[in-house]
This record gives structure tokens, C-alpha cells and sequence, in this order.
């Protein structure tokens, strides 16, 4: 592309900023042209990062002050969707602002290097005679997109990601519920100064040619810190999976930014059972963090609900994956009818080449109602980024049932893990692995490794599970004076990991 055809793309983006359009006939309404090629998303990100940053204008306040009951009366009609009527393979919705989305987002349908701003128009929606009056003026805009496909059925075309709020997005492997999100980039996760969220404040859909699975989506991202430049390539199925690459540009010194960030909530299981007086066994869209680190190892990090926030740091080189699994998926595991716990997605993180030196970070907020997502995970990288560096991040999203993949080692999976308290006093906690094919039938040639930073452990009892068909490790811990403690187990057939590396963090009440 040429220099002025570069500017003059920034340009037209800088004045596409939503404004009103009137339908004449159903469906989204589309601006006027302007060219667009993702290398001048990049420039218009770099461009922003060398100026002051200057937040969005703020949609009316009638719009801001929409309670959540007000919110639900207004929805999108999907027979405006974009593409509704083509042969076009997808379907794209768009949300209304207000509430919890104060600023709109710029949208764009891309069509053979061509992009037009979708025209913010109130007759794409449905509401009752309950949504209040409200103004309209050119600040209104969308404040989010969905994204649906052909999943099962020709012509049925069902939902399978979303995009709104902040830099946040959802997806779905086919036939699931949602659950957990992620983000485009996380700042400051967990600081006393207080964390920043940087805004998707534009979204490039790329139309997809008849009988393409994939779907392009660019988006630019803006904050007091760092701007970016993202690519999205998203194909749906069993299981979702999201190519990402972005470009970031630091505004000032990042000291602490979270790469492929995962944010999900967990209330309690069979280990916080004590807490709540609940008649179901467990609440949580995510039970547990696996890392398949650059060394080789596989490491389940149950989550907890602890009392006091808690950031634990997984130290790596050039990790192979990490991700927020949800491995209950029976109904029984959560008997609940509404929520369907058990159908909720794992997200797994696959990295690009070169992420080098960081840590995979866990944060754990105390949380006493499910209504709050209290998990937070992501890459930090270990090096700070001065301002005006320009950093290049690839990596690939998998949303789905079982979305982690085998390694060469093939360890026995941490399928549960129970905890309770002895009469005599401390606390049993129950390990279940699932089957494998190097478990030897005499049990004694297994090797216990259980440790703790704190307080004593036993050596453990291993037992067969014939229900999982795997084995069960008990010990008991004693914590004497310790208000936290590290716990360590695995079970090794000589110098080979049987199981995966069972980490835990114990804090007292």
C-alpha cells in the first residue's frame, strides 16, 4: 500500500466514529468506502502510541444509566445481521450501548480491501414498552459484536463468540455454554495502584467467501499505557479456535502486562465445600490450571477461593501451553438444571515462537457470589518494556470440551480433588488420577512424592479407584502455625512421572 493510501486509511478511520444512520430497508447500515489493509491498523496503533492518549466521548447518560433490567428490554433483531441474505458462510449481531458499555466501538465490514463503518441505526433492535426513553446523538455507536455460523444444521446459524466490553471476548466450541472469556491484553492485573483495561475502540470483520470456515476480524486497541494492533483468524467447530497475532506499542513503561489473558470464575468445590451452604456439589466455570511448561512437565494447579487475594507465578522458558481447563462434565458434578456448569469450555493457550523468559501468573480473588469472575491467568513476560517498544505476540486460542493437547509423556490427568477435615485434626486432601498405561498393577513400585513449604505432610495413601479406573493419593496435613503453604505431589515409576505435577495452595481461614 502507499504512503498516502496508509494515511488516508487512518484518516478515514479517525472520522468514521459511529454516527446515525436511518434505515431506508432492513438490515445493518453500511458508510462510505475507505480502503483498508491490516499494515495500516498497524501504523494507525503506532501512530496513536507516539500522542497523548485521549479517552473516547462518553455515549448520553440516559443510555449510561440503563439498569440491567432496562438493558434486557432492547435486543438485537437478527434478521439486520450482517451477511443475513447472502451466501455469505457467517452472521454478525451487534449489541446496543448502555450500562455496563459507556463508549461506543467503531465497526467495519471489510469487503476485498474495502472497509465501511456500520451506521449506529435504533431500528436494527426489538424492545418492549419497558425500555425508557432515550437520547440519541452522534456519540452512540454499537458496543459489541456476535458472531454465528453454521454449527449443525444449513441455514441454522448459531452463535459461537463474542466481542464487547473493554477488550474482552467469549467463544464456544460447538454445542456448549458460555463461560469463561479472555482478553486482548491485561495491565497492571493485581497492582496495588489498580489495574487497567485496554479498550477494543475498533473492529474490522473481514466478509468470508461462500464455503470459508474462517472468519478475520482486526481490532485496535487503546489505553493510557499501550495501543495494539490484533488479528484475529476464528474458525468455528467442536472445538473454536482463534489464530491471534498483535502488535503492541508502549505509551510508557509497562512493568507488568499479561499476554493472552483468561478470566473465569470459581465459587466453590469439593475442596471448599465448609463456606457454602449450597445443595449443589460445585460452582465454577473453570476448576483448574494446567501448564505444560518448556521443561517438559505437566503442572494441575486446582483453583481455590481463597479468603484474601492470592497471585501465585509459575516460572518458564518458552512454555508449550497453558490454559484454564473445566475437566467436571458430568451433570452430577454440579447438579445444576440453569447454569449447566458441566457443558462450560476449557480455554487452552498455545504460544508462537520466541515468548522467551515470563511466568505464567494466577491471580485468586475472594469471591462469595457466582456472579463475580474471580480467576484471572496469563503470560507476564519476564523483561520490562520501556516506552516506545514495539512488541510482537502470536499465539492460538482453543475453546472446547478437551481442548489441551497430549504430550509425549501422556501423564495421568488430576481428574478430582477433595479436602476435609480429621476429627484427630489438620486436613485430608484427596487426589484422584486418572488411568494410564505405564500403571504398574503392584502399586508399591510407585514412588510418593508429597511435600509442603509449611507445616508437616504424610507420606500418603495410594489406593486403585475403580470407578475412574486410575488411582486415589490421601494424605494429611498438619498445619501447626502456618497461615500459607505450598503443597507438592506426584507420582513417579522410577525416574518417569507417572501423573502430572499436583500443585496446591493452602491458606488458612
Amino acid at each position: 500500500m502507499l504512503r498516502r493510501e496508509v494515511l488516508a486509511s487512518i484518516a478515514a478511520f479517525a472520522a468514521a466514529t459511529p454516527t446515525l444512520g436511518w434505515a431506508d430497508e432492513p438490515g445493518l447500515q453500511v458508510g462510505g468506502p475507505a480502503r483498508f489493509d491490516p499494515r495500516s491498523l498497524i501504523q494507525r496503533a503506532r501512530a496513536l502510541a507516539a500522542e497523548a492518549y485521549t479517552p473516547r466521548p462518553q455515549i448520553p447518560k440516559s443510555w449510561r444509566d440503563l439498569s440491567y433490567d432496562q438493558y434486557r428490554k432492547i435486543w438485537f433483531d437478527s434478521r439486520n445481521a450482517l451477511w443475513e441474505g447472502t451466501d455469505a458462510p457467517q452472521r454478525v449481531d451487534v449489541f446496543p450501548p448502555g450500562l455496563y458499555f459507556p463508549q461506543a466501538v467503531a465497526m467495519f465490514e471489510v469487503e476485498d480491501g474495502i472497509a465501511r463503518p456500520l451506521l449506529f441505526d435504533m431500528d436494527v433492535f426489538d424492545k418492549t414498552d419497558k425500555f425508557p426513553d432515550v437520547e440519541l446523538d452522534d456519540t452512540l455507536g454499537y458496543s459489541g459484536l456476535r458472531l454465528r455460523a453454521e454449527l449443525h444444521k444449513p441455514g441454522i446459524f448459531e452463535e459461537y463468540a463474542v466481542f464487547q466490553g473493554a477488550s474482552y471476548f467469549r467463544g464456544l466450541g460447538a454445542g456448549e455454554t458460555y463461560g469463561l472469556s479472555a482478553r486482548g491484553l491485561a495491565v497492571n492485573t493485581g497492582e496495588p495502584e489498580g489495574e487497567e483495561f485496554p479498550d477494543f475502540i475498533g473492529l474490522w470483520l473481514e466478509r468470508p467467501a461462500h464455503g470459508e470456515a474462517t472468519i478475520v476480524l482486526h481490532a485496535l486497541l487503546d489505553s493510557p499505557s499501550v495501543t495494539g494492533a490484533y488479528t484475529f483468524h476464528i474458525t468455528p467447530g467442536e472445538v473454536l479456535r482463534m489464530h491471534v497475532a498483535a502488535h503492541l506499542f508502549a505509551r510508557t513503561e509497562l512493568k507488568h502486562i499479561g499476554i493472552a489473558p483468561l478470566t473465569s470464575m470459581f465459587l466453590f468445590d469439593d475442596t471448599e465445600r465448609q463456606r457454602f451452604d449450597d445443595f449443589r456439589p460445585a460452582v465454577h466455570d473453570s476448576d483448574g490450571l494446567l501448564i505444560h511448561n518448556g521443561g517438559g512437565e505437566s503442572i494441575w494447579r486446582p483453583l481455590a477461593n481463597p479468603t484474601t487475594l492470592q497471585i501465585s507465578s509459575f516460572v518458564d522458558t518458552d512454555p508449550k501451553g497453558f490454559g484454564l481447563m473445566q475437566r467436571k462434565r458430568k451433570l452430577e458434578d454440579f447438579n445444576d438444571l440453569e447454569a449447566h456448569y458441566h457443558n462450560r469450555p476449557s480455554l487452552w493457550v498455545t504460544p508462537g515462537e520466541g515468548w522467551g523468559k515470563g511466568s505464567v501468573a494466577l491471580v485468586e480473588i475472594p469471591a462469595d457470589l457466582e456472579i463475580y469472575d474471580n480467576i484471572v491467568a496469563y503470560w507476564r513476560p519476564a523483561d520490562v518494556i520501556p516506552a516506545g517498544a514495539e512488541v510482537q505476540m502470536t499465539y492460538q486460542l482453543d475453546w472446547g470440551a478437551d481442548t489441551a493437547p497430549e504430550t509425549d509423556n501422556a501423564p495421568m490427568r488430576v481428574l478430582n480433588t477433595a479436602a476435609g477435615a480429621r476429627p484427630e485434626g489438620g486436613r485430608v486432601f484427596a487426589i484422584d488420577f486418572g488411568p494410564g498405561p505405564n500403571l504398574p498393577d503392584d502399586l508399591e513400585k510407585i514412588t510418593k512424592v508429597v511435600t509442603t513449604s509449611a507445616g508437616t505432610v504424610t507420606g500418603g495413601h495410594l489406593q486403585r479407584n475403580p470407578a475412574t479406573g486410575g488411582v486415589r493419593l490421601a494424605f494429611t496435613f498438619m498445619p501447626e502455625d502456618a497461615k500459607l503453604a505450598e503443597f507438592r505431589v506426584q507420582l513417579l515409576l522410577g525416574d518417569t512421572a507417572l501423573t502430572e505435577l499436583w500443585l496446591y495452595r493452602w491458606t488458612s481461614k
